[in-house]
C-alpha cells in the first residue's frame, strides 16, 4: 500500500511539473502571437499606404499612358 502511494506521489509531482511547463509554454506561444499579430498589422497598414500611394501617382499620368 505505502509503495502504491509513492508512485501516485511521483505521478502526481510529474503531473504537476508537466502542467508548470505546458503553461510557461502556453504563455510564451500567446506572448509570440501577440507580437506577430502587431507585426501583421504593420505589414498590412504599410501595404495599405503604398496602395493608396500607387493609386495616386497613377491618378496623375496622363490618361493616354493608362
Amino acid at each position: 500500500m505505502h509503495s502504491e502511494l509513492d508512485v501516485l506521489d511521483q505521478k502526481l509531482a510529474q503531473l504537476v511539473q508537466l502542467t508548470q511547463r505546458l503553461r510557461a509554454e502556453n504563455m510564451q506561444l500567446r506572448q509570440e502571437i501577440a507580437a506577430s499579430l502587431s507585426q501583421q498589422r504593420k505589414s498590412q497598414d504599410k501595404v495599405s499606404e503604398a496602395a493608396l500611394r500607387l493609386e495616386k501617382l497613377l491618378s496623375q499620368l496622363p490618361e493616354d499612358a493608362q
